[in-house]
Parts: structure tokens; C-alpha cells; sequence
């Protein structure tokens, strides 16, 4: 049989249809199109692809088991590796990971590991009626702090062993970025509870509202007993540019913007939370977070969402796929251009005036682009003179995120770096503090989902085995 050049086709709403809505904008496949796909599978012998897998999905065995239509032994490979393979199959970033690896990508497009992955898991969740099998204890504890995706995966790993893990989670539900940050349109939150819930079958229990270096520190949970602690915490302290304006009204950092609409349901028609139905939106930035604030921003109303990007479409760092979707939207790409100051309103005669003090726009400065800098990308050099204003009465800034500052400040002999992430040793997430490892956006700053995982993967590992030493 011949080989299906490209992969098939995900089924996704109408753009029109969805820039006003929040509901899942990529659809699934359905059963006949999971085995048309998996069929395109060349099962090599070396498996390229799981070496791609930050958690090392064995891939093609996986899909081997989709192509004769084994759903459930899939799921079951796949667990073996990943906590959450709904949520990796919905926003993991497959085309630099698993499927840049693919055998079959050399000659034609790869096979659609993501596209596969969230067919099972969702196959699962919904078929699936069984109870898991629950490992004896072991008489160890161990403290998760943070419920994002590196914590999630490590909680898993150790309570699959016979480890008592207890999460510690400082907001008042469980998921962490997955919840307050990754819009319902891209992650539906039923998705996240199910994998959470799939987590607490195992034994593994979730304290919410504990807000670590606060209610408790680090310290208070070896007194309670616990014998080692993972730090999951992620990067949840907004950056900034520093330019005049940024204290006006109307200018939100993405993670405020997006945890009002995401966790905070504020996207809700009748919702108390307060959040900005903005009509013409700029969001500074070109990531995964830059699409998610852009596109939430039309979906609460805005008429016209511009995404301001200081280098060109080759450098933006989102996943491609979100991108495009951004673009069928509508979505405004002023590529190139660096913002110097947010215009604001004021009114010299009247300080009582209501709009004083509200964005009305954005000054921004053309750019070409220079010679790399340490990382390889071409340095945006600004064009003198060239500066023009957009019209907007909102600007959403996603520059990037740093670590909290609470748990480093509240636990002695915890290195940090200059950026406030955790030291730890790479091959075991290990901290300069004995007991405590750490990975995810806490160490690294803010990275994928499933690189979070791999570090929680990789620490859950080293506990067991400093544990087992014990």
C-alpha cells in the first residue's frame, strides 16, 4: 500500500465560528481516521521519535496498537511514560520534538504523533471504566509543591512506586498553568481534571490554597514528615519593559489577563470577575502565551488584535500550528516593530474626567534585523525616526515570566541564579538543599508543558532512588 504523503487532516471549527467562541478549536480524530493515520507509520527499528519524546513515549509501539485498532493496550504504552497524555496530545509542540525526528518526515510530512496520542487518551477517558491498580505502600512521603505539569508527573511517577505523595497547590484548583494560563479553546479544563483525577486514583492527594513560603515553607514539611521535596512552582512573576506608560489602565501583564479568563472564568457570559472587553487590543510578545492572550482577547470582543513582535515570522517563537490559526482569526502581525511608550489619555482641565489615565495607544519603532546574538537569532536593531502609533485601548504584555521569589526567600540553602530560577544538577533536578529537587518553569523559566514533564519525570527518578538508598 501506498504511503499517504501528508498526514491527515485534524478537523477543526470554522474560524469565523470560533474567533467568538471558547470551545475546542481542533476537534480529534475519529477511530477510522486514527488508523489511516497510524497506518503511515514506518515502525522503524532505531525509533527516532522516542528519542524526540521528553518523557520517552515508546512511540511506535503505541501506534502499532492504534493501527489494529487496540486502543486501550495504546493507552496503556503511553501511560507507562506520560501522566498526561490528553494534555500533551493537545499542546505539546510534536513538530519540534517527536515528529522532527520521524523517519517518514525526510521524504514527506511526519506522522501525527500528537494528533495520535490525544485520539487515545481521549478514547480512554471516555471508554475507559475500570479501576486502577493501586501499588502497595512503600512507607515513604513525599511533598509535590506546585500542581502545573512538572509536579503533576512527578506526583505520578513516585505514587505508581508506593510513595504517599501530598501536592501542595497555592490556588484553589489543581493544574496549574494548565488551568490558569492555556486557554479553554485550546485545553478544555474537563481535560485537565480528568488527568488530575486519573492521578488521585492512585492515592496521590492534593492539598489546594497552600501557599508554600507562606502557610508552609519547605523546612515545616520535613517536620511533618515528609522525606524529600519536589519543587514544581513554575514562573508565575510577570516581566515588564520599563517603557513610559506601562501603569496606565488597560495594560495587563498576559498572566493576569489570562488567569482572569482562564481560571477565573471571566470568559463566561454573567462571570463577577472583572476583566476588560477591550475593542482594539496590541499584545507585545510572540510565544505560545502572546497567541493565547491575542486570541482570548477576540474572543471577549475585541474588533481588531494586533500581536507586536520585534523580529520577523521566521523568529516567533510559537508553535506554527497556533500561528496559523492566530492568522485565520484575523489576528494583526506588526512583525518587526519594538514598543517605546503606551500612550494614555488626559485631560489637563478636568481631573475628574472618567477616561483619564485609560491606554489609547501604543508608540511603536520599525526594525531590521542585525546580527545574531548568544543564542543564534538576529538581534532587532531599531530604524531612528521611524516610531508611528497603533490605536488601541489595551495592550497585553507577554514578555516572558520569572520564578517566584516566595519559596527561594523562605528556604534556607536553596541556590537560585540571577534570574531567581533553581539550581539543581540537569541529570537529577537535585538542589543545593539535601532532600529537595526541583524542575519545570521553577528552574528553567517559563518552557513547554512537556519539558516540565520530563523534569518531573527525571527528579520523580532520583527521589526514588535517594530514597530507596535511605
Amino acid at each position: 500500500m501506498a504511503i499517504q504523503p501528508k498526514k491527515h487532516a485534524m478537523p477543526v471549527q470554522e474560524p469565523a465560528v470560533r474567533a467568538r467562541n471558547f470551545e475546542e478549536v481542533a476537534l480529534g480524530y475519529d477511530e477510522k481516521t486514527a488508523v489511516a493515520e497510524a497506518q503511515r507509520c514506518l515502525n522503524c527499528k532505531n525509533k527516532p521519535c522516542v528519542n524526540g519524546c521528553p518523557v520517552n513515549i515508546a512511540i511506535p509501539d503505541f501506534i502499532s496498537k492504534v493501527k489494529t485498532g487496540e486502543f486501550e493496550e495504546a493507552y496503556k504504552i503511553i501511560s507507562q511514560s506520560s501522566s498526561l497524555p490528553a494534555v500533551c496530545g493537545r499542546v505539546c509542540p510534536q513538530e519540534t520534538q517527536c515528529e522532527s525526528k520521524c523517519t517518514l518526515g525526510i521524504k514527506f510530512e511526519p506522522v501525527g504523533i500528537g494528533r495520535l496520542e490525544r485520539f487515545v487518551a481521549d478514547y480512554h477517558n471516555k471508554h475507559y471504566k475500570g479501576a486502577v491498580s493501586v501499588p502497595a505502600s512503600n512507607g515513604h512521603k513525599v511533598a509535590v509543591i506546585g500542581s502545573g505539569p512538572s509536579g503533576l508527573t512527578c506526583a505520578g511517577d513516585l505514587a505508581k512506586k508506593g510513595y504517599k505523595v501530598s501536592v501542595f497547590e497555592a490556588l484553589h484548583t489543581a493544574g496549574g498553568v494548565l488551568v490558569y494560563g492555556i486557554p479553554e479553546f485550546r485545553l478544555p479544563k474537563s481535560i485537565v481534571k480528568e488527568e488530575v483525577d486519573a492521578l488521585k486514583a492512585y492515592g496521590v492527594e492534593i492539598d489546594t490554597n497552600v501557599v508554600i513560603g507562606k502557610t508552609l515553607t519547605v523546612d515545616e514539611l520535613f517536620e511533618m514528615g515528609y522525606e524529600a521535596v519536589f519543587i514544581g512552582s513554575g514562573a508565575g512573576l510577570p516581566r515588564f519593559m520599563g517603557i513610559p506608560g506601562e501603569s496606565l489602565k488597560g495594560v495587563y501583564s498576559a498572566n493576569e489577563f489570562l488567569t482572569r479568563s482562564n481560571l477565573m472564568k471571566a470568559y463566561k457570559d454573567g462571570s463577577d470577575t472583572p476583566i476588560m472587553h477591550a475593542k482594539r487590543v496590541a499584545v507585545v510578545g510572540g510565544g505560545n502565551v502572546a497567541m493565547d492572550a491575542a486570541r482570548t482577547a477576540l474572543r471577549l470582543g475585541a474588533e481588531s488584535v494586533h500581536i507586536v513582535y520585534r523580529r520577523s515570522m521566521e523568529e516567533l517563537p510559537a508553535r506554527r500550528e497556533e500561528v496559523e490559526h492566530a492568522e485565520e482569526e484575523g489576528i494583526i502581525f506588526d512583525i518587526l516593530r519594538n514598543p517605546v511608550e503606551i500612550i494614555g489619555y488626559h485631560n489637563p482641565d478636568d481631573r475628574r474626567d472618567p477616561k483619564n489615565g485609560f491606554v489609547t495607544g501604543i508608540k511603536v519603532i520599525r526594525c531590521e534585523l542585525g546580527e545574531p546574538d548568544e543564542q543564534g537569532r538576529r538581534r532587532p536593531v531599531e530604524i531612528p525616526g521611524s516610531e508611528y502609533v497603533i490605536d488601541v485601548d489595551c495592550v497585553i504584555m507577554s514578555i516572558g515570566t520569572s520564578p517566584n521569589p516566595l519559596i527561594k526567600n523562605t528556604t534556607a540553602g536553596l541556590e537560585v541564579n540571577r534570574h531567581g530560577g533553581i539550581i539543581v544538577e540537569e541529570e537529577t533536578g537535585k538542589t543545593s538543599k539535601e532532600g529537595v529537587y526541583a524542575g519545570g518553569d521553577a528552574v528553567t523559566g517559563a518552557a513547554t508543558v512537556i519539558l516540565a514533564m520530563g523534569a518531573g519525570k527525571t527528579a520523580a527518578k532520583a527521589i526514588d532512588e535517594y530514597l530507596s538508598s535511605k
